[in-house]
């Protein structure tokens, strides 16, 4: 082999390399470099995440449901978020809880918050809770309510109003159905107060 071919083959073999370098610099660099790393699939991907999270909100939230003997319940809110971990829970605000039960009167519940699973419709009323049935008035701030129980609690201070009497205590239980009403204090050397409205000069 003489000295041109030599020459030949050796500017052949560093243009390769240089061209490799060249491109690597220019196309592999350039893409992984830290200004273009906003582009990555990753970050995308957590965009996605952030418009399904606020799609989790739902406006003007109204569910019903009737069990079997044909009790009816409505709960409605001005918005609701679904809990991630367990889509039949979702928090409200804004709360309106309507308790129709057959051959008896309705009970209206209201609260700024509330925690419903659309699973039982049991549900958590939580801060200036109030329910009204007839000429009862109660009010507090924590209400358990589970209509497949027929039961709901009300709890931390407590006051339950009727045209006679005012009565202040820690908890109320009460049966939905047959209106059966517990009143007590956590503490058994406590009392529950008892005042009435004709004494107080109300209505």
């Amino acid at each position: 082999m003489n000295k041109k071919k030599i020459v030949k083959l050796l500017i052949i073999f560093l243009s390769v390399i240089i061209l490799s370098i060249f491109i690597y610099y220019i196309f592999f660099k350039k893409i992984h470099s830290p200004e273009n790393v906003l582009n990555e699939p990753e970050n995308i991907i957590n965009e996605s995440e952030d418009i399904m999270y606020n799609s989790n909100i739902i406006k003007d939230v109204k569910y019903t449901s009737i069990d079997a003997e044909g009790n009816r319940y409505t709960i409605t809110a001005k918005e609701g978020e679904i809990d991630y971990t367990n889509p039949n829970i979702l928090y409200l605000t804004s709360v309106k809880g309507l308790v129709e039960l057959k051959n008896t009167e309705t009970i209206t519940i209201t609260s700024n918050y509330g925690k419903y699973n659309s699973d039982n419709f049991d549900t958590i009323f939580s801060k200036n809770v109030i329910i009204n049935y007839l000429d009862n008035k109660i009010i507090g701030e924590y209400l358990d309510f589970s209509l497949e129980k027929n039961l709901l609690i009300m709890s931390r201070k407590v006051v339950y109003t009727n045209l006679k009497n005012v009565l202040k205590a820690d908890a109320l239980e009460m049966n939905i159905k047959t209106k059966d009403t517990k009143i007590f204090m956590y503490e058994t050397d406590k009392k529950v107060n008892i005042s009435s409205k004709e004494l107080n000069g109300n209505n």
